[in-house]
């Protein structure tokens, strides 16, 4: 980042609260054998792989919230990868969004109108198996560098006035990092809007830290804090205390889910977890059809799934709390709605 973003650091008190988020993404599992153990599970029941070039990352807080025992628990099944992974599968790529077609500059992405996507790191506190830039080249879109060649270009482009923070993850950055970062982005004139996406919060609550909650209440930024929760189990009493917490500060909550075959690829399942979503202050915001990455097959659904899924949804649940059932089409202006496929 340059001089200016640095003068604008968050004070160093916040080096305390990043210390505990640190240490517990240091200590998570990066050994699906030792994650299954502790689950009290054993792996010649599932075909693991075990050399996998996106390897297994998982918080010891997000593997709290599975089900000892049960191999076919939902988030156990979106964070252990198995020997399936390595199988071709027809029309699944590694770049199934076509992103490197709109990165203007490494690490900025320009696909929606008035809208640019900064890769701010390549790092996650999770490897969700189905993650559409599992193979995204990182090492050539980050680093200091090239984020001041794409603020520049941001700061030169008069009809960008949301700024899209992604990765990775975000909130990999420490609190001073990030803050440093929001200020320069704050000092863009025609930059009105902020959005982060995050599934680090879902993975390791204390990274909600009281520093990040100032951070982006006081920004002259309208911001959008969007994660990424795909079933109810993953918001426990003490993640949905922290998100009321943002929430009663001003931050505005969002979610996209990602639909998941034997993760939430039923009604009662997705109807829970709008409903959990509320009590937490979130919006349902949108719920993709799965990208198809490299990897990914098994967990596809159909579309007429989708579609049955969404009729459900309406009937069952107020219009707020239905999300917008979407996918990604490449070249597409927008979002395509699935009632248009």
């Amino acid at each position: 980042m340059s001089s200016t973003a640095r003068t604008n650091e968050l004070p160093s008190k916040s080096l305390a609260d990043d210390a505990q988020w640190k240490t517990s993404l240091k200590k998570a599992y990066r050994d699906p054998l030792e994650l299954l153990a502790q689950l009290k599970l054993k792996p010649d029941a599932v075909a693991i792989e075990l050399d996998a070039k996106f390897p297994c990352l998982v918080p010891r807080e997000f593997a709290s919230k599975m089900t000892p025992g049960d191999m076919h628990d939902p988030l156990l099944r979106q964070v252990l990868p198995l020997a399936v992974e390595r199988e071709d599968a027809a029309n699944f790529t590694d770049d199934p969004n076509e992103e490197s077609a709109f990165m203007t500059t490494p690490g900025l992405i320009q696909k929606y109108a008035h809208r640019a996507l900064l890769i701010v790191t390549g790092g996650c506190a999770v490897n969700c198996r189905y993650c559409f830039r599992r193979n995204f080249p990182y090492q050539g879109s980050v680093g200091t560098a090239r984020l001041n060649t794409a603020l520049a270009e941001i700061a030169e482009s008069s009809d960008i006035s949301e700024v899209i923070l992604s990765g990775g993850d975000p909130l990999v950055l420490d609190d001073d990092h990030l803050g440093a970062l929001i200020a320069e982005i704050a000092g863009i004139k025609h930059v009105n809007r902020l959005r982060i996406h995050t599934r680090f919060p879902i993975m390791i609550p204390s990274r909600l830290t009281p520093a990040l909650r100032d951070c982006l209440a006081n920004t002259r930024l309208n911001i959008a804090l969007v994660l990424h929760i795909n079933h109810g189990n993953e918001l426990d009493a003490d993640l949905i205390a922290r998100l009321k917490d943002f929430h009663s500060a001003g931050v505005n909550l969002l979610n996209q889910s990602v639909l998941l075959k034997g993760v939430n690829d039923d009604a009662k399942t997705l109807i829970a977890l709008s409903e959990k979503l509320f009590e937490a202050r979130i919006i349902p915001y949108y719920l993709h059809r799965l990208d198809q990455v490299s990897g990914s097959q098994h967990y596809a659904v159909p579309l007429e799934t989708a579609h049955a899924l969404e009729q459900t949804l309406r009937n069952e649940l107020p219009g707020y709390l239905v999300p917008k059932f979407v996918e990604e089409i490449p070249n597409a202006a927008a979002k395509t709605p699935l009632h248009l496929l």
